[in-house]
């Protein structure tokens, strides 16, 4: 199994902060200053611009757990792993993420997928 590198584990574990006034702390840990992010229902630009996707998460998804349901698969600084979104201990949303790190090891993309992929068809 391959080494998971710490800024991704401390950046599953921003979504996770329930007390908004550390999200910022856990990112600066993590997130390089031109992170862009797209996933389904945000495309945000910086670090300011990511902290507050991530305060409006947490806001609006309370009781929300994220956490990883793979194992992680990577090639030249970019890392795939599929993650769940759970509330109550029930799975609300699934998906997958690809990211990619900065010569630093800070995560500078992530492109994210909700749900499995369609069938052919």
């Amino acid at each position: 199994m391959k080494q998971v590198p710490e800024t991704l584990s401390f950046m599953l574990g921003v979504w996770n902060e329930r007390d908004l006034n550390k999200i910022r702390s856990h990112v600066d840990k993590c997130i390089s200053e031109k992170i862009v992010f797209a996933d389904p229902d945000n495309f945000v630009h910086g670090k300011d611009e990511f902290t507050e996707m991530i305060v409006r998460f947490r806001q609006e998804n309370p009781e929300a757990i994220l956490k990883p349901i793979s194992g992680m698969d990577s090639h030249h600084n970019r890392f795939r792993y599929s993650w769940g979104n759970y509330v109550g201990g029930v799975m609300t949303v699934k998906g997958f993420d690809v990211v990619q790190l900065d010569e630093n090891g800070l995560v500078e993309r992530v492109d994210g997928f909700f749900g499995d992929l369609p069938l052919l068809g």
